[in-house]
């Protein structure tokens, strides 16, 4: 894996929240089941969480620039870091154990490093551009899949903002059922896409994203020798919608799709 000092900032980072994360965990029994209660305790560990991560980069680099889901934007400076401190926050309130600490570097608006890291299982995927994919200290490589006849994907339902594309979401996956060996909604996108990079599923589709969401995965998944891209094919630009695989999945995901897609999703 290459040593490089902003992608072992970002590692560090990640680590620090999965502690907190996983010590958060042993209070869940004790809220009181109340919506109010329920999310504010979320987001009190979403925060926590977050601060850990930008305590740590701002000791190495205090003029760094900064996206978190929970902050939103601070500071300007070509290198900028897009963090998600609890990536699949409705699964961790339920103690469903699916669920991740995600931290992307990019420096011009380019994606230079990435770590997602699952505090549960304690599996650390990193991508450098031009170093590759790793899990651990493994190289990852997409799945060697063909066609969409044997395959395993993943996505995420619409939910509030996008339940205006939930009639076209799920004609892609009554078609996507129908062919593909089965399909997977663990509700972490950035783990979804960790785990095309690391061929555990052959392709990723959901809408309505936020670039928290996939900064990470998308490194991952490209330094892993997949694609990702918009429904209609045309590059991603963090946020929106997805659809990522290897190279034949992904090619095949979207001639599956192009008959579903409404014309406003097009640019998207």
């Amino acid at each position: 894996m290459a040593s490089h000092a902003l992608l072992n900032i970002a590692v560090r980072a990640a680590r620090r929240a999965g502690e907190v994360i996983v010590r958060s965990m042993n209070n869940l029994e004790s809220l009181t089941v109340t919506a109010k209660a329920r999310n504010d305790f979320v987001s009190e560990v979403d925060r926590a969480a977050e601060a850990q991560i930008v305590e740590i980069i701002r000791r190495h680099y205090p003029h760094h620039a900064i996206l978190a889901e929970e902050g939103g934007a601070q500071g300007e400076h070509e290198v900028r870091w897009i963090i998600d401190p609890l990536d699949g926050t409705t699964n961790f309130l339920h103690g469903f154990p699916v669920f991740a600490v995600s931290i992307a570097c990019e420096q011009s608006g380019r994606l230079e490093h990435a770590v997602v890291y699952d505090p549960m299982r304690q599996e650390l995927f990193t991508a450098s551009r031009g170093g590759g994919a790793h899990l651990d200290n493994r190289r990852i490589r997409v799945s060697k899949q063909r066609t969409l006849e044997g395959a395993l994907l993943g996505t995420g339902f619409p939910f509030r903002a996008n339940d205006r594309y939930l009639d076209t979401y799920f004609a892609m996956l009554k078609a996507a059922t129908q062919i593909a060996a089965g399909i997977r909604r663990p509700g972490a996108a950035a783990l979804d896409l960790a785990y095309v990079a690391a061929g555990r599923i052959d392709g990723f589709w959901e809408f309505g994203l936020a670039p928290w969401d996939t900064a990470a995965g998308t490194l991952l998944v490209q330094e892993a020798g997949g694609h990702i891209g918009t429904p209609s094919g045309e590059p991603y630009q963090q946020g929106g919608h997805v659809v990522a695989g290897n190279p034949r999945v992904y090619a095949a995901l979207l001639e599956l799709f192009a008959p579903y897609i409404p014309e406003e999703m097009r640019a998207r």
